[in-house]
């Protein structure tokens, strides 16, 4: 069963022409959101993506283009839709998009919303382990990668082939190993196109990756100029908004 994989944004954290880089995706029947920005509702909406339509939600890391829409979705579930979804989080995160990110809107004592599993079917999930979305046919594996110091953050595995950074410094030894040994088919990379990529993979470090390589890679993550780079990028290619790709 191949998996639908659709980015409802593309844009970096300081875009304002692309929505934050968030994906969707549908497998056996479920429909997913990986990361959930501030943007990611309206840019659902655009599509024409009914939040009713989602069974869950994973999150990479805590930053607001990538958590700042989940107290929206929160309420929107709770009030007008009437039905829990999963979150699927981390370990590590749990805690920290609670207390850090959440209970300021959330929490009300009053009505007995106190926590993360008040609103949503909280999945908890470990590193290197593939976890059953929705049985064999649709799994993640969350793959730990340096962005910030010292704040966790994880790219994915997507059934066994696709590699989805999230954010992440560039790592070429990583990429090569899931090229060579892990039967990686497409790498969908965040690229930022300007110099020092220094929480990010810049284009001019992806460039330096092997071609056998960069042909498997599609570039998320650009800023409004992305323009000026088209046939810039080597042997890469550039992901599409609203582009439903089949992997």
């Amino acid at each position: 069963m191949s998996l639908h994989l659709q980015m409802i944004g593309t844009g970096s954290a300081f875009s304002k022409k692309y929505y934050n880089n968030n994906a969707l995706l549908r497998c056996n029947g479920f429909t997913l959101l990986i990361d959930c920005g501030v943007t990611a509702t309206r840019a659902l909406d655009a599509l024409k993506i009914d939040l009713g339509q989602l069974d869950g939600v994973l999150i990479t890391h805590i930053h607001a283009d990538h958590v700042g829409g989940l107290e929206e979705i929160a309420f929107q579930l709770l009030y007008v839709f009437r039905r829990r979804i999963k979150l699927l989080v981390p370990s590590l995160l749990k805690e920290t998009l609670w207390i850090h990110t959440l209970k300021g809107g959330l929490e009300n004592k009053e009505e007995g919303f106190c926590s993360l599993d008040d609103y949503f079917d909280v999945v908890v999930l470990e590193p290197h382990v593939p976890f059953p979305i929705a049985g064999r046919e649709f799994t993640v594996e969350l793959v730990p990668t340096r962005h910030i110091p010292n704040k966790p953050s994880y790219s994915l595995y997507l059934n066994g082939k696709v590699f989805y950074s999230s954010d992440a410094r560039f790592d070429p030894a990583l990429l090569a190993d899931f090229h060579r040994n892990r039967g990686c088919e497409a790498i969908l990379h965040d690229c930022q196109l300007f110099e020092p990529g220094t929480v990010h993979a810049s284009l001019a470090e992806l460039l330096t990756l092997p071609e056998d390589i960069q042909r498997k890679v599609l570039l998320m993550h650009y800023g409004d100029n992305k323009e000026e780079f088209e046939g810039k990028t080597g042997a890469m290619t550039f992901i599409e908004q609203g582009k439903i790709y089949r992997f």
